[in-house]
């Protein structure tokens, strides 16, 4: 590729990120909107799915994932053990000061009940879409899913 493609390539991939952008912005706002739970704060609800990605997971490393400080994510997981969404798993063996966070049956079903009301309304939005419209959605999903990896 010489300068002159390259250039080109990046003019257009400008162009359509800034297309991008905002669709996916609202359909995230959306999807947000969709699915919020009032007992859980956006912050707990994305604290608590990392949790869940990473069953005991340390406080330090939970806060270095989402780049909080220490001090701000303890205040937070305290409130979510309180509200039983969480616990502390049993020490580890080979640091017994580390006991990692893990999912409680209600935090597990309030993610889990999220996750389902998005893809309800996700799936009845795309259901309103021509078959030619959902293909090329169906078309992006890969290309999507490699930006940022």
């Amino acid at each position: 590729m010489d300068k002159s493609d390259l250039h080109h390539a990046l003019d257009e991939a400008h162009a359509l990120a800034e297309a991008l952008r905002p669709a996916l912005h609202r359909l995230y706002r959306q999807l947000r909107r969709e699915s919020d739970d009032p007992g859980l704060s956006p912050l707990h609800a994305l604290l608590l799915a990392a949790i869940l990605r990473q069953p005991g997971i340390g406080v330090a490393e939970l806060a270095r994932m989402e780049k909080l400080r220490g001090p701000t994510i303890s205040g937070h997981v305290k409130a979510m053990e309180r509200g039983g969404l969480i616990t502390r798993a049993e020490p580890d063996p080979n640091d017994r000061r580390r006991n990692g966070l893990v999912a409680t049956e209600k935090g597990q079903d309030i993610i889990r009940s999220m996750k389902q009301k998005r893809t309800d309304w996700l799936a009845s939005e795309l259901a309103k879409l021509s078959p030619d419209e959902r293909a090329a959605i169906r078309a992006a999903v890969g290309p999507l899913a490699e930006i940022g990896q």
